[in-house]
């Protein structure tokens, strides 16, 4: 792997342990909005159009939702999980040995191009002499979207390759995006002028920049740079596999926050679509057993999709244990005291990651749990950092889906779940 483009590691992640992590203020993207994860769009001719579609601008969930769906969402798990027609535990019959997990999304926009039905997949591939650094590509060929197989989890500039789609003459595409990215493009489509877009979802949360990646990886694996996959799993632990195959784990609860804080960009930590909602079809695990990916179909567009990959698929059940409501008063507490604290002693921390194992929410109520806790943590970072944009960035599912916690919240952060009579507007 290349370093000529990481800072020195001694010296922390590249924002500063105590800034708040803005891109805005990165050079390259000066005259962007204060919130802003890279998406790419403002690299095009459209970017007269971000203040219409960017999500830190406007969030226009709910209206994408109705040009979607015909409806918003009822509540329940269309509110952490967003509207679907059909939800699946699948995996590849036959892994791609390459892949982060078996392979579904870069075989998925493989078989379109093969079977004629788009010109092209917007795609992530790693950057030349690197295995994280995230590259877009307009893939024209099956060979191209399966050579990016596996999770690139840093900050892409995807949609810089719409003027290219428009160049090249490019009428049908397919997209596999983060939500970021899926709601600038689904609010941007009627710009397009597709005659079929395929939106392939990938759930997302905290990505970095690269330096910071680098970084990060050097605080939790005792050999960084032969990291060649890594996830944040269901087991409450990081693991990480290198090069000689073997899997490193780290348990959540050893993990060092003090050294990480201020890691994450603010964009990341304002964002409330971990689910990506918007596409067609999302493909992550979250929800899965160990060893399947999860799978939520979510149009006729995705039905389409997922049909399409069906007869290369192994299908399993969807489980659920746990309580997902036991942790929540200790999480909440966790929040509301300021970030980059200690770790607590090795024998504690040993205590937690058994009980979190044994006894802590498994299946879909761990995918549940996640999911309110991000919406939790981000409520409260723009509240904190940026209260002026919560009316225009917090979508309306977030306050529904966590009114269950809204005596704790208010007793824990001194102030009502809701937002207040002021902030209050409504979404395009």
């Amino acid at each position: 792997m290349t370093s000529t483009d990481i800072a020195p590691m001694e010296e922390g992640p590249s924002k500063g342990l105590d800034q708040i992590s803005l891109l805005s203020s990165d050079e390259r993207l000066k005259g962007r909005p204060r919130l802003c994860s890279d998406c790419g769009f403002c690299d095009s001719s459209l970017k007269l159009l971000m203040s219409q579609t960017c999500t830190f601008v406007r969030n226009q969930t709910r209206g994408i939702e109705q040009r979607l769906h015909g409806r918003s969402r009822q509540g329940g798990e269309e509110g952490r999980f967003g509207i679907y027609r059909a939800m699946y535990a699948a995996r590849m019959a036959r892994p791609n040995p390459h892949a982060q997990w078996s392979g579904m999304v870069t075989t998925l926009g493989a078989r379109l191009l093969e079977q004629g039905k788009v010109d092209a997949v917007i795609t992530t591939a790693a950057a030349p002499g690197t295995r994280f650094k995230a590259q877009p590509i307009l893939a024209r060929t099956p060979q191209e979207v399966l050579a990016t197989a596996g999770n690139k989890p840093c900050l892409s500039p995807a949609l810089s390759l719409i003027d290219a789609v428009r160049e090249q003459g490019i009428k049908r595409l397919a997209v596999v995006g983060t939500g970021c990215q899926v709601h600038q493009l689904r609010a941007a489509e009627a710009e397009l002028g597709l005659e079929r877009l395929y939106v392939i979802g990938i759930p997302c949360s905290d990505n970095v920049s690269y330096p910071d990646l680098e970084y990060f990886l050097t605080q939790v694996s005792k050999s960084p740079e032969t990291v060649v996959h890594h996830e944040f799993m269901q087991d409450f632990s990081l693991w990480m596999r290198h090069e000689d195959g073997h899997v490193e784990r780290l348990n959540y609860i050893d993990f060092p926050m003090d050294k990480l804080h201020g890691i994450f960009p603010s964009s990341c930590l304002s964002c409330f679509d971990y689910a990506n909602t918007l596409s067609d079809i999302t493909i992550g695990y979250m929800g899965a057993p160990l060893g399947w990916q999860w799978v939520m179909v979510r149009t006729p567009t995705g039905e389409e999709l997922f049909e399409m990959l069906r007869p290369e698929l192994e299908i399993g059940a969807l489980t659920e244990s746990g309580d997902r409501n036991r942790g929540m008063p200790r999480y909440m507490e966790r929040l509301s005291h300021p970030p980059g604290q200690k770790r607590p002693p090795m024998p504690i921390r040993k205590l937690v990651a058994m009980l979190q194992r044994t006894r802590g929410p498994k299946g879909l109520e761990f995918a549940r749990a996640v999911i309110e806790m991000k919406l939790l943590r981000n409520l409260n970072y723009v509240r904190s950092k940026f209260p002026k944009f919560e009316s225009r960035v917090v979508p309306y599912h977030v306050y529904e889906t966590l009114e269950p916690y809204a005596e704790l919240y208010e007793q824990t952060f001194g102030r009502p779940l809701a937002p207040r009579a002021a902030e209050s507007s409504s979404e395009g």
